[in-house]
């Protein structure tokens, strides 16, 4: 007995990680684990875009088209894979357009499958939180019969704006991270 109190008792002392910085944009970042992947993958003509504005800030924008069976525009970073199972929430520092977007994430880039949460953006800069057991598993916009994100492993985040309409957009970042 005295052994389980003191094992409680080293579990409850042991500090745990508060966070981890996935991406921080700044003006030398380096893009080249970014992909923009839009519709054109099956024929759309949507047309999105990742670069660094003067401020530093990630800026993903572009215009989706319906044309041709298209209606969206994405943009993916991959990384090598985390253990990511001390976090419950994933934080980003945006400032968005006042539409909605898709967070995404893969356990490994070979998935299929993403797991998603919806956002929506207000205009102004803000913290959005994301509950990464509460994202569902979904394939080419069908949700799976499937249990939601394990929160265990991490390879892959994307963002994804498809509002079954035709529009432009502009997400900016200031960083990722995974936290409490």
């Amino acid at each position: 007995m005295k052994s389980i109190l003191c094992l409680l008792i080293l579990l409850f002392f042991i500090p745990m990680k508060e966070s981890i910085q996935l991406f921080n944009f700044e003006k030398n970042s380096d893009l080249s684990n970014w992909y923009v992947v839009d519709d054109v993958v099956m024929g759309g003509r949507s047309d999105g875009n990742l670069k660094i504005n003067e401020e530093g800030f990630g800026v993903f924008y572009g215009d989706v088209s319906l044309e041709n069976n298209g209606g969206f525009s994405s943009i993916r970073y991959r990384f090598e894979q985390q253990d990511v199972g001390d976090f419950k929430h994933c934080k980003i520092r945006l400032k968005g357009d006042g539409k909605r977007y898709q967070f995404r994430v893969k356990t490994s880039p070979y998935d299929r499958h993403s797991y998603i949460h919806y956002f929506e953006t207000s205009g102004d800069w803000e913290t959005v939180k994301i509950p990464l057991a509460a994202m569902y598993p979904t394939f080419r916009g069908r949700r799976l019969d499937m249990p939601n994100y394990p929160v265990e492993q991490l390879e892959e985040i994307s963002f994804l704006i498809a509002n079954k309409q035709a529009e432009s957009f502009k997400l900016l970042f200031d960083w990722i991270a995974l936290g409490w």
